[in-house]
Formats: C-alpha cells, structure tokens, sequence
C-alpha cells in the first residue's frame, strides 16, 4: 500500500510539474512591450528626466526565477526602452537598499556573483542566438554573445554606453546600445525583436533572480526560449556601413650584457578589420595578429591521460564562434580554432586570415574561414609545424522553431616542401566533412544531437569517423540524459583541426536525477540520482573504462551554497599504455593492466556573497593500485566592491 501511494504520489508531482511548466510557454504572446521613437536627445547620466523616457511604455512586477518561480520578485524594478537613430537606450530603477554585493570592478565580472540589471536581445526570433548586457550597481559593464539557447560567452567585447546613480532605497541605471554593435535586420511595416530584462539581488537572505518573462528555475538567467516580445512603433533604423579597424605596432629590445653581445631589437606590426557586409554578415581580416591582449588561460593540473581543452579567447574567433564549433560534442569536436596560430602552447605565426560568418536570412547562417600560417621549427621537435592553410565551410537551415540542420566542411592543407617535412607529416592534408542535427524543443524540456562526421586525409585508412546520439529532457523535476557516442579507430588524425580526447571506442553515458523542492528557510532543492560513463574499444570489444554512481546528492541552500556528494563511485581502467597516475615521473603501470577502485566523492562551495567564502573538493579512497586522499580548497576575500 504505501509503496503504491509512494508511485501515485511522485506522478502526482511529474504531472503537476509538467502543468506548472505551461505557465512558461508562449511568454512571446503575454509578455510584450512597445519601444517608441524618442522625439529628442536622451542624455546617459542616469537621472530618466528626459519626456521621452516619461512617455515610454514600462513594464514591471517582475516574476522570481530563484528561490522559487510561482511568485513575483520580492524587488521592484522598473524598466522602460527607446531608442534614436544611432542607439537603443534601456533604463532600469532597481529598488534596492544601498548595501551591494559585488564581485569586483573588473569588466565582464563573473556570473552568479554581482547584483546586475540586465538585458537579453534576441532579434532574430530564434530563441537560440542573441546578445546579453548586464551592469552592476557600480557601473562596471558585462557584454556576451548568446549561443545555443542559453550559453554566454563574455569574450565578445564591444562599446556600448552607461551611467548609474545610487539612492538610499534604489539604483537607478541608464543603457545606450549602439545599432552598430547588434546583428539584426530591419524591415518595412512590423518589427519585433525578443527580449527579456533581469536582475540579481544577493543582498536578501534568499539570493533572488527575478525576470520580466518568467523563467522556470531549472534553466539559466539567460534562455531565450522564455523570452518577451518588444514590438517596435516604428520599424528600427537601417544598419549603416560599419567597419572597425585595430593596428597594432609592437617593438622590443634586449642586450647581454654579460657577454657583451650587441643589442636584439625586434618588431612587429599587423591590423584586425571587421566590415559589415550585410547588417547580419560580418567578414573578420586580420594580417600578421599578435593577440597580445588574450587572457591567459587558467593553469590546471592535468592527472588524466588525455589532452585538456582550453576555451577560445582570440577576438578574431569569437563573434559567431558557435557556428564554427559547436559541430560534434565538446569531446568530439572537427573544428577547433586553437590549433591555428598554436602548439604545445607556443605561438605559430598566422600570416593572414579572412572569416565571414553571419545570417543570410532568419533560417539560413553560414560560416566560411580560410587561414595561413607560417612555418614554424626551433630545437624541440615537438613544436614543429610546417606551413599550413586552414579553411572551412559551415551551413545551418533552421527547422522547426528552434532546431537545425548544420554541414561542415574542414580542410588543412599543409605545404610540405623538404623531404624532412614529408617524413615529420605523412599527411598532407586533413578534411573532415559532417552532417549534425541539433535538437531544441520550443519550450526548452528536450535536447539533442545526432551526428555523423567522416575524416578524409592523403593517408586513406579505415575507421576515419565519428558520430553520437544524445537526448536530454529537463522538467522542474525530472533531469535525464543519454548519449551514444563511436569514434573510429583511425579518426584521430581530426587533431589536425579539432578536439578528439581519444578515438577507437564507443560509449554510452546515462544520467537522471530528481529535484525536490522543499519548503524551507535553509534549502533551496535537493536531488538525487544515479549516473555511470561506459567505454568499449572497437577493434577488439575490449572494456576500456567505466565509471558508476549508483546515487548521488546535490543540495542547493537558500543562501546560493551548494554541496554535491557522491558517497560511492566504482571506477575501471583499462591501459592501452604505460602510464604514470601521478605525472612526476614516478612508477609506471603496464600496458594491458586493469583495475578496479572506489572513491568517495565532495563537493561544496559557500555562500559566495559573503566577504569570506570558499570552495572545497575532496577525493578519498582507491585509486589504480593505491590509495588517494586529494583536497582542493579555494579561499576568498572580497574588498567590497574593489576585488
């Protein structure tokens, strides 16, 4: 009896959840702002005193996202839009004490962190691509890219405007959005552009992320697939001619003095471009690029056996970067932009480079990149390359609301023009050419991928392939994911121009949770779930690897700290090579041994608002023929708001 009313009870809340959820849908239809034309000058200095401000349309009763989504925002905040000939103004008057939690005053700050007021723009009306701006009550500035839905990318830097006033009870922020800096199109008769406005207040006992159109909690700040209209009075102006160029001129000089050796001086010059072909069409130039002004990567400690990805930083890729690399999964990658112009971690030198990427129309983007480095040779081997040109072509059709269609075509072309280079590259050249299907449900419950992706290289060979299957279903409840990935023997040679950890296996990797949500003062959720990764090796069926957590917990408290604990993980390994676990140089385990281990896995990070917080995570148990005992532990100190 009390097993049955245990299953009645959770179809209960699957139902009810799934009822709750249409709430969300169609917020394009109920959620809608007009932007009228401003009759005169509007001045950012983040007073809202011109009429044309008084005469626009406001929304407000903003609907809390976090802690819960059933209620409007326990802050008030108050937004109107217009715009002129040149810029698309935003104000928001953010009712708040002045009491502010701030990462710091560093541009493009860290995410989940600050008190922001923030726009989303998404002006084609796919709900998958778009624009986010966001400041914080210091007037510090954060501009990204949306892709994929939700996923922002904050390398993307461009100018826009802003001022903010602080009161005693409110902050009040002006916005100017230069046309220029959008992608979009402009068209006689209606015009309407998805939006949603947000903020983040971290100063209540409750860390509250509150939205016009409401968002489930379950999903990021940022989906577009809950967006609001804004429809325009009068159609946005026509994008003009917009080019940008960056020269850059770098010198140096260095002496041995102790050797009494002449003076080495050194110097460099080189230009980015990038010209607006079409409003929704950029093509990037760049000649001889430095990328001095990347941020470096974070260093990380590698104790696996397979090579780390590292994020795209360089400005010249960044703009659309989703339409060159989103193709396969992030381990299975045909495109990756950071084998050009580097290896090993060293610069190669990129000659020049052309890249147009944009929107034909609504449903067509397309993606076309061609680019030249020079040789590169010093004494290590390992830091060779020869003279190469990287090319690539990328379609996507959009089908259905948010789903699509995308082709690729990559090509590396090396120019090998010694016998020495010959024998140090057996290949060539290296193509891959793929078909991908990703899958988006209009109300964002269900993704996926399905792919297929076929390595052509001067040495033929069998095996040169990739391709995955992967669907996932997200509710305010229920989490499940499952993939099927299989990557032939000989595709390994897409390192060439992608990211492939490993080649000649199959996998499959299952994963479900369900989320409670208590009524509590000191827990947000809690969930628990099961997940386990399985490795086979193609030629041979031979298990590789596998992982298994028959359950795990996850926590969330009210005051934004999280915990995740796997008390049992069981582990198998199989080498296929020798390998030292420790990366020092100590004992080496054989080729064709396996083992068995189990761990205990921690996970849990304070409430980061705090002037004081910190993260710690713990390993503890077997590992390969020993044991482990591993804490990483980061402690911060916030000097509110400096850093």
């Amino acid at each position: 009896m009390k097993k049955s009313l245990f299953v009645i009870s959770i179809l209960f809340v699957s139902i009810a959840s799934v009822i709750a959820q249409t709430r969300f849908d169609n917020n394009d239809q109920h959620y809608r702002i007009t932007i009228k034309k401003a009759k005169g000058k509007i001045i950012i200095d983040g007073k809202i005193e011109e009429p044309d401000w008084q005469a626009s349309e406001m929304v407000t009763n903003f609907w809390q996202s976090i802690p819960y989504d059933s209620a409007h925002a326990n802050v008030k905040t108050e937004v109107r839009v217009t715009f002129d000939d040149n810029f698309l103004y935003v104000s928001g008057i953010c009712y708040q004490p002045q009491k502010y939690v701030v990462t710091s005053l560093k541009r493009d700050f860290q995410n989940g962190t600050t008190d922001i007021f923030g726009i989303n723009l998404d002006t084609f009306k796919d709900k998958l691509n778009g624009f986010n701006f966001a400041i914080s009550p210091y007037g510090v500035q954060r501009e990204g890219l949306v892709s994929n839905g939700s996923e922002v990318d904050n390398s993307w830097d461009n100018k826009w405007y802003s001022e903010v006033r602080n009161f005693n009870d409110k902050w009040v922020v002006e916005m100017a959005i230069p046309f220029k800096t959008l992608r979009y199109k402009s068209n006689e008769g209606v015009n309407e552009w998805l939006v949603n406005f947000l903020r983040f207040d971290q100063t209540q006992a409750r860390t509250e992320r509150s939205m016009w159109a409401p968002v489930p909690r379950n999903f990021p700040g940022n989906a577009l697939a809950f967006s609001g209209t804004m429809v325009w009075e009068t159609p946005p102006p026509k994008p003009g001619a917009n080019i940008s160029v960056i020269p850059y001129l770098l010198g140096d000089s260095d002496k041995d003095y102790f050797n009494k050796k002449a003076a080495n001086v050194h110097g460099n010059v080189g230009v980015d471009a990038k010209i607006a072909i079409t409003p929704s069409l950029n093509l990037d130039v760049t000649v001889n690029p430095d990328f001095a002004q990347v941020e470096v990567d974070r260093q990380v400690t590698n104790l696996s056996r397979f090579e780390l990805f590292f994020p795209e930083r360089r400005q010249f890729f960044v703009e659309n970067a989703d339409l060159f690399g989103s193709f396969g999964l992030s381990n299975i990658n045909p495109f990756f932009s950071r084998r050009i112009g580097l290896k090993n971690g060293t610069k190669v030198p990129i000659l020049a480079g052309l890249r147009l990427s944009g929107r034909v129309n609504k449903n067509w983007r397309v993606g076309l990149l061609s680019m030249q480095t020079a040789a590169k040779s010093d004494s290590s081997a390992s830091s060779y390359e020869p003279q190469a040109n990287f090319s690539m072509v990328a379609v996507q059709r959009r089908v259905f609301k948010r789903s699509n269609i995308a082709f690729v075509l990559m090509n590396r072309q090396n120019f090998l023009n010694t016998e020495a280079e010959r024998n140090a590259n057996p290949n060539a050249f290296t193509r891959i050419i793929g078909l991908d299907y990703n899958l988006a449900s209009n109300d964002g419950r269900w993704q996926g991928k399905f792919f297929y992706h076929k390595a052509l290289v001067s040495k033929n060979d069998v095996g040169q392939y990739a391709t995955a299957a992967s669907i996932n279903y997200f509710s305010r409840t229920w989490a499940f994911e499952q993939s099927y990935e299989m990557v032939g023997e000989n595709y390994g040679v897409a390192n060439a121009t992608g990211y492939v950890a490993r080649n000649n296996y199959y996998r499959t990797e299952p994963n479900v949770s369900y989320t409670f949500y208590p009524r509590s003062s000191f827990i947000n959720s809690w969930s628990i779930g099961a997940d386990g990764d399985w490795f086979w090796r193609i030629s041979d069926n031979k298990s590789l690897d596998w992982d298994f957590s028959p359950v795990f917990f996850r926590v969330a408290f009210q005051n934004a700290a999280q915990l995740r604990i796997t008390p049992l993980r069981w582990n198998y390994t199989y080498l296929f090579s020798d390998f030292d676990p420790t990366n020092t140089g100590g004992q080496t385990l054989k080729t064709d041994t396996k083992y068995i281990y189990k761990n205990l896995r921690i996970n849990y990070v304070s409430n980061s608002r705090t002037s004081v917080f910190y993260s710690v995570q713990g390993l503890f148990g077997e590992y390969f023929n020993g044991e482990i005992a591993q804490i990483h532990t980061t402690i911060n100190y916030r000097y509110q708001p400096y850093g």
